[in-house]
């Protein structure tokens, strides 16, 4: 939210490697990541190879970090020079240097940390060793960065098919939209937006929707959920006769929605947190 060009995570490794370099000597480094998406993936899999200690946790805010439109770098904290090199690095590729390919990289020098201002031969000087993620290009709102971003929304609304295009499509999320209500939440919380399948009936558990459940984004809600409990599934002229009174026509106005634009999503520690960007 400070439109900042750059982010630095300072870590205790140089970058992020495609083995844990504490225990795979022939770990390599990993210099640019383009597709933070297959990364995540990767990191989260079964048996990844990508396993350096807590660099998990790196990779959630550089997933944050460049949906918000920011270049964010992985180096080790240990030389606070690093910054400045990788800064200058950066700056020079910019301006049209070649970077340094593998090869010249390998060839008679081993990095470190702490190596570094010496020119390759193409002009552009030699970096510290790091990651660097390049950053989205189209980054999310800072209203909506912090709507899709709250690691603990209040409660969950499940919403039909028709409400979900309704709002892809620009419009706000009505009540008759709305199949069920979970949580216990007030006016203007965050809560989990989730697309399902409307039933005629009711299901042998009682649901009015079937199928598989999927988080499609966050809302900032108009009502509590005690009051959308009641008005769901019903016409926005009705709220003022089934509540007494109609704050709002919609249960969460269009702005105050977003939704993530695809399923990869980054993980906390206890669970993923969705990294994403607004339809």
């Amino acid at each position: 939210m400070i439109h900042a060009d750059m982010l630095f995570l300072m870590t205790d490794v140089d970058c992020l490697y495609d083995k844990n370099p504490r225990t795979n000597p022939d770990a390599k480094p990993i210099e640019v990541v383009e597709d933070i998406a297959a990364l995540q993936a990767d990191v989260s899999s079964a048996g990844s190879s990508l396993g350096t200690g807590g660099m998990s946790t790196k990779i959630i805010a550089a997933r944050l970090g460049t949906s918000a439109g920011v270049t964010t770098v992985i180096t080790r904290s240990s030389n606070p020079g690093n910054v400045l090199n990788i800064v200058q690095y950066l700056q020079s590729i910019q301006k049209g240097n070649t970077p340094p390919s593998p090869d010249e990289r390998a060839e008679g020098l081993s990095r470190s940390a702490s190596a570094l201002t010496l020119s390759n031969l193409n002009g552009a000087p030699w970096p510290p060793l790091h990651t660097r993620f390049i950053p989205a290009n189209d980054p999310i709102r800072d209203r909506h960065f912090w709507l899709l971003h709250t690691p603990h929304p209040h409660g969950t609304l499940y919403i039909d098919s028709g409400a979900y295009k309704a709002l892809v499509g620009k419009a706000g999320l009505l009540p008759v939209g709305v199949i069920d209500v979970e949580g216990n939440f007030a006016q203007q919380e965050v809560v989990r937006l989730v697309a399902v399948k409307r039933r005629s009936t009711p299901g042998p558990d009682g649901k009015m929707w079937e199928g598989t459940p999927e988080e499609v984004g966050r809302a900032l809600v108009n009502y509590a959920a005690a009051e959308i409990a009641r008005i769901k599934g019903k016409q926005s002229v009705e709220i003022e006769k089934i509540l007494g009174y109609a704050d709002s026509e919609y249960v969460a106005h269009r702005q105050h929605v977003g939704f993530f634009k695809r399923d990869s999503r980054p993980v906390s520690p206890a669970r993923e947190i969705n990294g994403a960007v607004m339809e």
